[in-house]
This record gives structure tokens, sequence and C-alpha cells, in this order.
């Protein structure tokens, strides 16, 4: 994995908006909807996009439009390459 990818990663979960979110997405079995963030946690809609975007951007989830409602997804495939990138940073 590259040094800018990690760096993104690690960004994006130096939130704790974000990591309750991630957090969301695995306990909803990898599927939540966009208005269901709100149910869970406690901020406005302009800082619920933000902060899927910048979990997005990291491609820490992916985002799936289905007509007027979008779903995100857990990434799984990254976040258990960034995994492996930070077991190789062990001694």
């Amino acid at each position: 994995m590259e040094v800018r990818k990690v760096e993104r990663i690690s960004k994006a979960l130096s939130d704790p908006s974000r990591i309750a979110i991630l957090q969301q997405l695995k306990e909803k079995e990898n599927c939540l909807y966009c208005h269901e963030i709100s149910d869970f946690i406690d901020l406005t809609q302009p800082s619920i996009s933000h902060h899927v975007k910048q979990l997005s951007d990291a491609d820490l989830i992916v985002v799936d439009k289905e007509g007027r409602n979008v779903k995100y997804k857990l990434n799984e495939s990254v976040l258990d390459e960034y995994v492996q990138f930070l077991n190789t940073l062990k001694v």
C-alpha cells in the first residue's frame, strides 16, 4: 500500500464520528442508508456528508446510489490492506 493512501486512511480514521459510522456499517451487516446515519450520530446533515466524503475519499466505504437513496458499504478489502500494512510496522 502506498504511503499516500495510508496517510489518507489514517486521517479518515482519526475522527470519532467517522469511526462511529464504520462501526454502524459493521453492525448493520455492511449496509447503511444515508438517512440512517442521523439516527445514531448527533450531527447536522452537512457534517454527516463531510464525514461520509472523507471515508469515501479514503476508499473505506463504497457509495451506491439507488434512485434517490444512497447506500454505503464497508470496503473490507481496503481495510484489510491497511491492517496488513500496519502489521508490517511491528517489530
